[in-house]
């Protein structure tokens, strides 16, 4: 498998003209609280790709399923989530809401915190909802304080005999 892969990046580099693996980096992904989260996700998905410079609308980027939650075009692929189902009582309703959260500019505070939680490994949602992650999971899912936990005050030496 392993020559495999290395023969299939060979032959897409030479026909794409590019260098470097296929895939750089790991892949990176966070738990969501879905009511407050999930559209804000994608919408940063799908405006990734203008943010970058690479198109200057969603619907142009190949990759994008902008196409399919603004224009409706089928897709065997794509499953709505309740909370896009949520933006109307039909299609058409859901539709048109969705281009217009798209239209507006997503908050810069909420596209750190998608970054942070994704780079980070950490639950992307209020503090109630990385308790209940970490309860659940019984891992962290908030972000740690950097540097090493302070020892218990009894454990301290006073400065003096340091």
């Amino acid at each position: 498998m392993k020559h495999l892969g290395q023969r299939y990046v060979q032959y897409v580099n030479r026909i794409y003209r590019r260098s470097g693996t296929l895939w750089e980096g790991r892949f990176r992904s966070c738990l969501t609280q879905s009511e407050a989260y999930v559209l804000a996700c994608y919408r940063y998905i799908e405006l990734n790709p203008v943010r970058a410079g690479m198109t200057r609308h969603p619907s142009a980027y190949r990759w994008s399923s902008f196409v399919v939650n603004a224009h409706g075009e089928g897709s065997n692929l794509i499953t709505p989530h309740e909370q896009y189902l949520s933006l109307g009582q039909n299609a058409e309703e859901r539709r048109d809401a969705y281009r217009q959260l798209c239209r507006a500019e997503l908050d810069p505070h909420v596209v750190v915190a998608i970054r942070e939680a994704t780079n980070g490994n950490i639950a992307l949602g209020g503090n109630r909802f990385q308790v209940e992650v970490e309860t659940a999971l019984g891992r962290r899912a908030r972000r740690g304080k950097p540097g090493r936990p302070r020892a218990p005050a009894t454990d301290r030496k006073p400065s003096a005999l340091r």
